[in-house]
Parts: structure tokens; C-alpha cells; sequence
């Protein structure tokens, strides 16, 4: 095999996104972790009174935390 001087050095950026994409995935994940902590929050209440069972308010919780999580990791500084 023949090889260009430099060529077998380059390396593969990492897991780029240009900044608009990076913008965009943000945007949605405060979108659903707000829907679904506003869910989890009303479901909650719902399931106190005894209106509905246990399971919406725990997983709708639970959707909420990972995104804030992933916004979070996404929006660290390096």
C-alpha cells in the first residue's frame, strides 16, 4: 500500500457537531425534561390525591433527570 507523507498521522476528530446542531439538541432537551418534570410534578399530585397509579409520576421523574443531566454534561465548560 502507498501512503501520502502525513496522511496515515491525521486523526479523526472526536464526536464533532457543528455548534447549531449542539444548539438544537440543547434546546430540546430543556423542552422534554421541562414537559416531563411538569408531567411528573401534576401526575405526583394526581397519584397523592389517588387519581392515578405510580407508575407516569416515576418515569416522567426520572425522563426529567436525565435530561437535565445530559444539558448538563452538554453545557460544561472544558
Amino acid at each position: 500500500m502507498f501512503y501520502a507523507a502525513g496522511v496515515a498521522d491525521l486523526q479523526k476528530r472526536g464526536s464533532y457537531a457543528p455548534r447549531r446542531g449542539r444548539e438544537q439538541r440543547a434546546y430540546r432537551l430543556v423542552l422534554t425534561g421541562g414537559a416531563a418534570a411538569l408531567i411528573g410534578t401534576v401526575s405526583a399530585v394526581l397519584w397523592i390525591v389517588g387519581l392515578v397509579g405510580a407508575t407516569l409520576p416515576v418515569i416522567s421523574l426520572i425522563v426529567a433527570v436525565v435530561c437535565a443531566v445530559m444539558f448538563r454534561n452538554m453545557t460544561r465548560t472544558r
